[in-house]
């Protein structure tokens, strides 16, 4: 069985196990539970009372927050032409047809988001053994198969932070909300933004609770438990 290390045995002690915190309470700790040399991320994992083996409970998307995840997001697009000048001035890091899924084939993975126009996805469907397994395969449910003239709006948004998510098989969604330096207004706004559109997302065929639990955790740090019922009332209040 592993166990956790003096750093984190210590900052855990900040944290009641038990407590469901309001958020205002949960933001306040994050600060202080991050310990680690580094500028931790801030994650939030979102338990919904959904089956996701259902193919009308499956819940997928994309959100993007109001203060970014803080972090540079590296962005490559699969275009050419017009799409690719546009891609570029857009601030797309990698621009490419052939030649990136030729790179990409050598097995250079060294970014965060892959975009492609509809017409370049018949060859980069041959990358999906590659990109598949790294959730970096473009998919239109997420908005990252787009028309050429949507790829600079697209690359745009990601490259401010917007996440993608999907709902695991134990029904939970895990996403970034942010770092640990960022502030608690800050971080408190990108979790009631993303749990809005949870919410927003909710499918007809669920039944009973549909946000069961709420926890929020830095990379380092233990976990806190949000109250679930405040949280959802806040994000769906929240402007």
């Amino acid at each position: 069985m592993a166990t956790h290390g003096k750093r984190y045995q210590g900052v855990s002690q900040l944290v009641d196990h038990e407590q469901r915190y309001s958020v205002d309470e949960a933001v306040e700790l994050i600060g202080k539970t991050a310990s680690a040399k580094f500028d931790e991320s801030v994650d939030v994992a979102v338990r919904l009372g959904v089956n996701p083996r259902q193919a009308d409970q499956m819940v997928r998307g994309s959100v993007s927050l109001p203060h970014g995840i803080g972090k540079t997001v590296r962005v490559v697009v699969f275009a050419d032409g017009d799409a690719a000048r546009a891609a570029e001035e857009a601030g797309a890091d990698v621009v490419g047809s052939d030649d990136l899924v030729a790179r990409i084939s050598d097995g250079w993975t060294d970014f965060d988001k892959a975009v492609a126009v509809r017409n370049m996805m018949a060859k980069v469907g041959r990358l999906g053994r590659i990109l598949g397994p790294r959730n970096l395969m473009p998919n239109p449910k997420t908005g990252t198969v787009v028309g050429p003239e949507k790829v600079a709006e697209v690359v745009r948004e990601l490259k401010a932070g917007r996440v993608d998510f999907r709902v695991e098989r134990a029904g939970i969604v895990h996403a970034p909300v942010g770092k640990a330096n960022m502030s608690a207004d800050q971080l408190r706004d990108n979790i009631l933004v993303l749990l809005k559109t949870l919410i927003r997302l909710k499918p007809a065929s669920a039944k009973g609770t549909y946000v069961k639990s709420v926890a929020v955790s830095t990379t380092m740090g233990p976990g806190i438990r949000i109250d679930a019922g405040e949280v959802s009332r806040l994000a769906s209040e929240h402007r």
